[in-house]
């Protein structure tokens, strides 16, 4: 990924990213209006692995979700860990630590059980 596409990346996931879970996994999420299908589009281009789901309508509201997850969250980790979301944004960063922290994840891509 070039330096545009990784500040490009480093910009959603502080504005609009969730770092979380579903109990089994980590996952990072963006949740979006369905108006921003050429972005989600970008996304999974330019994201290997990750995947889009959609176009949802709920309670008044049409979006997409896009998800990273599993071995692609893995691989990516590196990467993500070379970004500076920590002097960008602590409360994200914090965010993305407390993913990692509960899914026993690490820039070398180990997790718990491995």
């Amino acid at each position: 990924m070039d330096d545009f596409k990784l500040g490009f990346l480093l910009g959603l996931l502080v504005g609009e990213g969730h770092f979380g879970g579903d109990g089994r996994q980590p996952q990072i999420t963006l949740r979006m209006h369905a108006r921003h299908h050429r972005l989600f589009e970008w996304l999974t281009q330019n994201v290997p692995g990750s995947r889009l789901y959609g176009p949802y309508t709920h309670g008044g509201r049409n979006y997409y979700q896009w998800m990273l997850r599993g071995e692609s969250l893995k691989k990516i980790l590196p990467l993500l860990d070379t970004l500076p979301i920590a002097e960008i944004s602590p409360v994200t960063y914090a965010r993305y630590e407390k993913m990692k922290a509960e899914y026993g994840l690490s820039s070398d891509q180990k997790t718990k059980g491995s």
